[in-house]
């Protein structure tokens, strides 16, 4: 059997992505952040998007030029420090923000990915955190039901692909990123580097080919991908 080819073109794959989509978007901090990804999602300019990212990335940089062009409407992270420029648009009320503990906004992707309705979690009873979700008690504990996140498309950064999916990641690129790709209903990649099938060995893959729709092979990193160069 032979497996699909899935490389296309960048703004090709990015062009499927609609105004109102929910994207998931890897990274943690530039590590993982698709860069190139983000840049053909401004330039296609679908709008009034909910982004879940576990950052914003800093200004100039990555989400914040989603930020700029107006094309956020909702982002759901676990933090802003970062970025005094989505913190400005969120205290104005021009972004919706909905924070979540790091480990809570993983376990509600992988539970998205995993085809769960949510999880339980004891962290942030009687905080902001807690308000306006539902409290549930069981064996004499409290906990708050954390909802699954599912996402429209995932963005995804890998260090290396094959021509039908199968991933690996560098370091803590790692973090959201396989999460993601199963939490989405389009998985789209841009890969540093583009093998045929066969040529990751099994054992290191670290995302399936199964999961991935569409891979699009990086020409060049440009100055916002600095840090993660090896």
């Amino acid at each position: 059997m032979k497996l699909p080819d899935k490389r296309c073109d960048i703004a090709a794959a990015v062009g499927r992505i609609k105004d109102g989509d929910t994207v998931m978007i890897g990274g943690f901090g530039v590590p993982g952040t698709p860069f190139t990804l983000i840049q053909a999602l401004v330039q296609q300019d679908a709008r009034n998007l909910t982004v879940i990212k576990n950052d914003a990335n800093e200004p100039d940089m990555g989400v914040d030029h989603l930020l700029r062009s107006g094309q956020v409407a909702r982002l759901i992270t676990t933090h802003l420090g970062l970025n005094s420029h989505a913190i400005g648009l969120m205290n104005s009320g021009a972004i919706s923000v909905e924070f979540n503990p790091q480990g809570i906004l993983a376990e509600r992707i992988r539970a998205g990915g995993s085809g769960l309705g949510g999880v339980l979690s004891d962290i942030g009873i009687g905080t902001e955190l807690a308000e306006g979700k539902q409290v549930v008690e069981m064996q004499g504990t409290t906990y708050l039901v954390e909802p699954a996140l599912r996402a429209d498309v995932a963005l995804i950064h890998a260090d290396c692909a094959d021509t039908f999916g199968n991933l690996t990641y560098a370091a803590t690129a790692q973090n959201f990123s396989p999460l993601m790709a199963m939490a989405a209903a389009c998985v789209i990649v841009e890969a540093e580097t583009v093998v045929l099938p066969g040529e990751i060995a099994a054992n290191a893959v670290q995302t399936a080919g199964v999961f991935v729709d569409h891979v699009t092979q990086l020409e060049n990193l440009s100055e916002e991908y600095a840090v993660v160069r090896r």
